[in-house]
């Protein structure tokens, strides 16, 4: 297998090469005016590792595969053209008055209290914008009221002379019958071709979310819109800068859904939280192979701090209808958590609480941390990892980037140390006690509102950042074991190495399987069945037209199943795609009633209420060779002690007066199984291991390793 994976952060552009059995890793700074030359840089950094040519990789690698933080910064900066949205007559307002608790979508849980007080999200459509077209369409499809073209035209037209710079068409009940929409954007094309409104995108509702909902859809179809310019410039570039260095297969792109597809196939708003999702999917596959049990996923890297869950069995969670940003959404996206915490999160003194606050503001990798020596002036958590000691000015990032702690001291001293009475050092602890306790808050509060509790979660800490703040975050969350995975610095770009080419279709129904009130169980199968082949078409089109070959391609049926009127709705992958029988139904139900009892507690299940499935989805994907985790970490048997440090310095710790001896280590001169004892940092070119008090480490293959508290034996 030779494989190059990408994953474009904010702040580093991070690159892994497989070549045959050889892996390799590479980090670079993101160039966020131009992606393709921080690429460039990563990748060249990786090949040269291996004595190889930009031409033999390009030539020789199967696959070339992106993930992107592209359009969740375009989105965060409002940076997208004047969308025009056409909904129909009656329905302008739906958009802009969100639904009763939309003011509160995507606010902290503390303002969300207060949704009187709660500030409106700045519209990504304004309400001139918004037009209304003479069309009504019912619950089942039928047509109640035609469209008028010259209604069309008109509304256009009026668009048009707003400035509108891409169309959003959302017409009730387009899901069940589309062919409103589409006769809209025939007209659209008709009226406007392509020679007088350039490249203006038009973008139907029913083509990107395939479920009931006006609101949701509207606003996915609107996000998808506003980013589709950035998205497909931003990739465009990308792919013909691969084009220009001699690769000529199709480009990847990694989805949020956790599988990737081509460009062509790729929606702007899949793109949405791919690199986080990709270190997601690439720690379900480490738990799968090395039985870990529960994992709480967290990827601390220079501008954020993402949490995902994987119970054990390799399950990972999925929102159905997530917020990104301030809006909902209707499109499947794996679980995600992000708080505004890493490497290059700005800290301030927070005047109104009188303490030290860190982020979500960062310093990027333009200028960076103050002591990135490119301008920055505000101290970082990086600031304050240098300033206690664990970092070496010349040996940070194998060397690349070479760091200036006077400046990290002046930062430390002049934002936070004179206005808080304390030295550089006082007001290093205090960055880390915060950021650290900031984490471990986020982590403890996304497992407890799962009804799970952290010490039966192993901690998994990847990224830049992870290593380095592990032991903290533990110590807060009274979680006893961390493992840093294989490659943890590139660790999202490992898992975008580990996808396979996915897609999702849905479908909004209203079906009782069972129904309480006649006592009597679904039995039109063949409806049933039809549904889910339409789907499972689509996918298998999908994928066929990226040529996959149709042999290869497998499908996976969910459904979305609730009690009664219930509003908790659980997604419950089928052993089986075709219903034939009242049995396969009755096998269906039992699957349900196992995972509501496991989410929700045994014994609440309610059949009396009877048994509905609001959703028919299909993911359609084909497997691809995937590289493995076995064998990583040591056995007790094959534990060895570390042999002594290279050099003893001095670091300050949180909770400890005055320096520590601290054991430096490189980790290529650590045999495998080595246990290494605290205090100490292990360092490597891409990541830095701190093993603080009370704490141990074991060291593994590919950079993997183990932390663990003194004392206690571990399985």
């Amino acid at each position: 297998m030779r494989r190059v994976s990408v994953d474009i952060g904010g702040t580093f552009t991070d690159c892994s090469l497989v070549w045959d059995d050889v892996y390799v890793e590479a980090k670079a700074l993101t160039t966020h005016q131009n992606l393709a030359l921080g690429f460039n840089a990563s990748l060249k950094m990786a090949y040269e590792q291996l004595g190889l040519s930009l031409e033999e990789v390009m030539r020789e690698v199967d696959s070339v595969r992106y993930a992107t933080t592209l359009g969740t910064n375009a989105l965060i900066e409002r940076r997208g053209p004047r969308v025009g949205l056409l909904v129909t007559a009656g329905f302008e307002a739906m958009v802009p008055l969100s639904r009763g608790r939309g003011y509160g979508e995507g606010l902290p849980d503390r303002l969300r209290r207060d949704l009187p007080m709660a500030q409106r999200p700045s519209p990504l459509v304004p309400v001139q914008m918004i037009v209304g077209i003479r069309e009504r369409v019912a619950e089942t499809g039928e047509i109640i009221m035609a469209v008028d073209p010259e209604d069309v035209r008109t509304r256009v037209r009026q668009l048009v002379d707003n400035g509108v710079q891409a169309f959003v068409v959302s017409l009730v009940n387009a899901v069940v019958q589309p062919e409103h929409e589409l006769l809209v954007e025939e007209i659209i094309r008709d009226e406007f071709p392509e020679h007088l409104l350039g490249s203006a995108p038009i973008v139907l509702s029913h083509k990107v979310g395939g479920r009931k909902g006006e609101y949701a859809r509207s606003s996915s179809a609107i996000i998808d819109a506003f980013l589709h310019n950035a998205m497909y410039h931003g990739l465009s570039t990308l792919e013909l800068n691969l084009r220009d260095n001699g690769y000529r297969k199709p480009m990847l792109v990694i989805h949020n859904s956790g599988g990737m597809a081509q460009l062509n196939s790729t929606d702007a708003l899949q793109t949405i939280h791919s690199g986080p999702v990709a270190g997601i999917h690439a720690s379900e596959h480490l738990a799968a192979e090395t039985d870990l049990g529960n994992v709480v996923c967290t990827d601390m890297g220079g501008t954020s701090f993402d949490i995902g869950l994987v119970v054990k069995g390799g399950v990972k969670f999925y929102d159905f209808n997530p917020v990104i940003e301030r809006w909902l959404v209707n499109i499947p996206m794996v679980h995600l958590v992000t708080l505004g915490a890493g490497g290059g999160s700005i800290a301030r003194y927070d005047r109104l609480r009188r303490t030290v606050a860190v982020g979500p503001e960062s310093a990027g990798s333009d200028p960076g941390p103050a002591c990135y020596n490119r301008g920055g002036r505000n101290p970082t958590v990086t600031d304050a990892d240098l300033a206690l000691g664990y970092l070496i000015a010349d040996r940070y990032a194998g060397g690349s980037i070479p760091l200036n702690e006077r400046r990290a001291t002046r930062a430390l001293e002049k934002e936070v140390g004179e206005i808080m009475g304390v030295d550089a050092i006082g007001a290093a602890k205090l960055i880390r006690d915060k950021v650290d306790n900031d984490m471990a808050n986020g982590i403890a509060q996304e497992l407890r509102v799962r009804g799970y509790e952290p010490r039966h979660f192993t901690l998994l800490a990847y990224g830049g950042n992870g290593p380095l703040h592990a032991c903290g975050i533990a110590n807060m969350l009274g979680v006893s074991r961390v493992m840093v995975p294989p490659f943890s610095a590139i660790f999202s770009a490992i898992g975008a190495g580990n996808m396979d080419q996915l897609h999702f279709h849905e479908r909004s129904l209203y079906l009782s399987l069972y129904d309480s009130n006649t006592r009597q169980l679904f039995d039109d199968f063949p409806r049933f069945n039809a549904l889910v082949e339409e789907l499972e078409q689509k996918g298998k089109d999908d994928l066929i037209r990226q040529g996959v070959r149709e042999e290869a391609i497998r499908h996976r049926l969910e459904l979305d199943m609730r009690y009664g009127n219930q509003l908790a709705q659980t997604a419950v992958v089928v052993s089986k795609n075709r219903f034939h029988s009242a049995e396969d139904l009755l096998e269906v139900m039992k699957e349900f009633s196992a995972d509501y009892g496991r989410r929700y507690g045994e014994g609440s299940q309610a059949p009396e209420a009877g048994i509905r499935v609001n959703t028919i989805r299909v993911a359609t994907y084909s497997q691809m060779p995937t590289f493995h985790f076995r064998g990583v970490l040591p056995e007790e048997k094959e534990l060895v002690t570390a042999p002594p440090a290279s050099e003893m310095r001095e670091c300050h710790f949180v909770g400890h007066y005055g320096a520590l001896a601290t054991g430096f280590y490189e980790l290529g001169d650590l045999p495998f199984g080595a246990v290494v004892s605290a205090p100490a940092v292990v360092i490597s070119p891409s990541t830095t291991y701190l093993v603080e008090p009370g704490w141990k480490l074991r060291i593994g293959r590919y950079g993997a390793a183990l932390f663990e508290r003194a004392g206690e034996k571990q399985n």
